[in-house]
Formats: C-alpha cells, sequence, structure tokens
C-alpha cells in the first residue's frame, strides 16, 4: 500500500509498505479519507516528538473495515468507522476509573504512537473506534474525528457562553462556531491581522464580529476558546472576556504564555486547557450532530499530496479543514 512516512521533522516520505495484519482487538481499515490536523504539523515540524520511527502520521480516519481481530465483535466487515485522536487507554489507572480516560498515563494516540491514516490501509483498536452519522460523505465526515470532537470538548468546558470568542478561525474554529450558533449564542472570530479572507469565512458562517487578534471585540465575551497555538494569544483572550469568563486553550502544543497582570485573571476569570477527548465525548458529539446541521468545509489533496496540505495549514491558507484521500483501492 502507499503511504506517507515521517522520519523525522521535515517533509513526509512517500512509500509502498506492506498491508498491516490486525491483532486480536484491532480492524484493519481501508483509508476513505483522513483528516490533516494541525496536531500533525506538530509532530512534522518536531514540536511533539513522534514515537514511531518511521510514523504514519493521521489520526482522523474514515474507513471501511476489511478485516478484524479474532476477539472484534462490534463492527462488521464492510462497515464504516471513524478513528479519532485517543487510540488506546489501559482502564486501570485512577484516570480511567474516574471517566477521564484522556489524562491516562499509558494512553495510546493514533498517528503518533501508532501508525495513522496518512496511508491506504490502517490499524484501530475497534473499542476506539466510532460509529459515523450516515448524514456525512466520508471528506466530509473525516474533520468531525479531531477538530470536530476537540472543538466539542472545548465548547462545553465554556458552559454555554453567550457570547463565544474563537481565535484562530480554521478547522476545529469553522465546526464549534456552527455548534454555537444552533445553540443561540453569538460568535465572534479573531484572525490573524492580515487574513481576511478567514474573517470574511467566519462571517458567512454566521459570526457577529471578525477582527484580528488582539482587537476588542464590540462587547465583552462570555468565554474564548484559543484554537491557534500561540501563547501570546492568552492574555489577549482574557482582556476580552468579562468578570467569572472562561478562556480555553484547545491544542495540545502552544508556544510559551508570556507574563501578564494579575489583573486579566482576577475577577474570577478561569483559564484552563483541553487534553485529548475520551470515547463519551465522541458518542455525545456525534449525536448531537447526526442529523448534518453541521456543515464541514473539506479541503481535498490525494494522499501523494499530504506535504502540500501541511504546508497550506501551516500558512493559514485553507478555510475550512484539508483531507486526504487515498487512490482508488488504497495503493
Amino acid at each position: 500500500m502507499i503511504a506517507m512516512l515521517f522520519d523525522g521533522p521535515g517533509p513526509l516520505r512517500l512509500a509502498d509498505v506492506p498491508v498491516p495484519a490486525p491483532g486480536a482487538r484491532e480492524l484493519l481499515l481501508e483509508v476513505r479519507a483522513c483528516g490533516v490536523c494541525r496536531t500533525d504539523l506538530h509532530i512534522v515540524d518536531g514540536e511533539l516528538p513522534a514515537r514511531l520511527h518511521p510514523l504514519i502520521p493521521g489520526h482522523e480516519i474514515v474507513g471501511i473495515v476489511r478485516g478484524r481481530g479474532e476477539s472484534c465483535t462490534r463492527f462488521a466487515p464492510g462497515a464504516r468507522v471513524g478513528v479519532g485522536w485517543l487510540g488506546g487507554s489501559c482502564g486501570a489507572c485512577p484516570w480511567c476509573a474516574r471517566q477521564r480516560e484522556n489524562l491516562c498515563e499509558r494512553a495510546v494516540f493514533t498517528g503518533l504512537d501508532r501508525h495513522g491514516g496518512y496511508a491506504g490501509f490502517a490499524l484501530a483498536d475497534e473499542r476506539y473506534c466510532f460509529e459515523l452519522p450516515e448524514a456525512y460523505d466520508d471528506v466530509y465526515a473525516a474533520p468531525l474525528l479531531c477538530a470536530g470532537l476537540i472543538g466539542y470538548r472545548a465548547w462545553v468546558m465554556t458552559g454555554g457562553a453567550r457570547r463565544l470568542g474563537l481565535y484562530g478561525f480554521g478547522a476545529a474554529a469553522h465546526i464549534v462556531a456552527q455548534l454555537a450558533l444552533l445553540a443561540g449564542s453569538e460568535v465572534y472570530a479573531f484572525t490573524r491581522p492580515d487574513d481576511d479572507r478567514s474573517r470574511r469565512f467566519a462571517l458567512s458562517l454566521g459570526a457577529r464580529w471578525a477582527g484580528a487578534a488582539g482587537e476588542r471585540p464590540p462587547r465583552p465575551l462570555d468565554a474564548a476558546i484559543l484554537f491557534a497555538p500561540a501563547g501570546a494569544l492568552v492574555p489577549q483572550a482574557l482582556a476580552a472576556t468579562d468578570k467569572g469568563g472562561v478562556v480555553v486553550c484547545a491544542g495540545i502544543h502552544m508556544s510559551d504564555i508570556p507574563a501578564f497582570p494579575y489583573a486579566l485573571l482576577w475577577g474570577e476569570r478561569i483559564l484552563r486547557s483541553v487534553a485529548n477527548l475520551t470515547r463519551a465525548d465522541g458518542e455525545a458529539f456525534f449525536k448531537l450532530v447526526a442529523d448534518g446541521r453541521i456543515a464541514t468545509s473539506p479541503v481535498v489533496f490525494p494522499l501523494a499530496q499530504a506535504n502540500l496540505a501541511l504546508a497550506r495549514l501551516r500558512t493559514g491558507a485553507i478555510d475550512g479543514a484539508a483531507v486526504l484521500v487515498p487512490d482508488a483501492g488504497g495503493g
């Protein structure tokens, strides 16, 4: 099969590798689509150390079951399933016992600890796979598996904020904006200073206001979510947030947060992070979006053009979400 391999910081390498064989609890999936996430970019750029070399990245996988391990019972051959970032957890540690498997010390992550979906076929532990809503075809479903899931977890942490700010308007923000709008919230979008295109995109989805990061919105925010991995945005978001508000840092990696005066946090503002996701998040999210009202905006690239997709993501040149599609038959 054809796969894109990560050997170390730098461009991915196109290679022909064997189709893997599933273990007892694993599904062999023919990859139909795989989203390109900013976390993949952190891995490729060396900001998040990979634990396999070479590694097949990718953790927003839509696949068809083509093989099953002997202990698999959840999904029948031919079923369509989704695979997200959380690829496994120990099930026994204190975090798992408290239904916080996202914090498991022995968690396994797709496209970091185990090979992901930048390939014709992929393996996944069936216990961590999701049944996908029929309302979304393959390329439209792929962004839901991380941009949607992490965005949903971050949005829940805002407590249903009436005025929600979104810093960095990309794959996750364009999904969260729609969730918030459907719930009756006002959305305020913050982008790079020179990014008029993303501001127009946010407004087209129904945002009340769109401006450059660092600008003050016309009204104080009740909450803000930071999808851009820039620590300098944290004080800016706190300054834009009203007393009692919440600022959620939704990325797995962020540059250092600069010192800021206590006055920005005072007033019972809350600063918190999102770490990964749980299977319960996935079940709740896919139930919420099952009717297809959330419109993802995939920008499709052939698998062999993964480096181009990553380059465009790095420069903010994609409205919506980049999605890789293997050649017919998986190579």
